[in-house]
């Protein structure tokens, strides 16, 4: 169940990222007509944009779940085999390392869509 959570937690992340940062950026580069292509190609980017409170709601509490997830099993212990715990302490890395990284789109996302409209 954990791996399901933080798993729809990145995708949450990702897609907030391709609903209002990646738009925002293509324009910026000067490169409409590329996000223009793009959109003719997956019109699907054009219904996330629409429904991107929704979706930001989704994401953000698939991140708060992760993170609860995460905070409550910080100091579950791992298992007596060395190559186990080996194994168990650098996944607990990686997964950190995922979860920040999705706080970080995350956040990029939000800015694009709810704040530099209005700078």
């Amino acid at each position: 169940m954990k791996k399901v959570v933080h798993t729809l937690a990145l995708f949450g992340a990702f897609s907030t990222l391709i609903c209002c940062a990646l738009p925002a950026l293509f324009v910026t580069l000067g490169a409409g007509a590329a996000l223009i292509g793009l959109v003719s190609a997956v019109p699907q980017l054009i219904w996330l944009s629409e429904h991107k409170i929704p979706l930001f709601i989704f994401a953000g509490v698939m991140l708060t779940i992760s993170g609860a997830s995460r905070y409550m099993s910080r100091n579950a212990p791992c298992p007596v085999d060395p190559n186990a715990a080996k194994s168990c302490k650098r996944l607990r890395r990686i997964g950190l390392g995922i979860f920040i990284f999705s706080l970080a789109i995350y956040a990029t996302g939000f800015f694009f869509a709810f704040i530099a409209p209005y700078l």
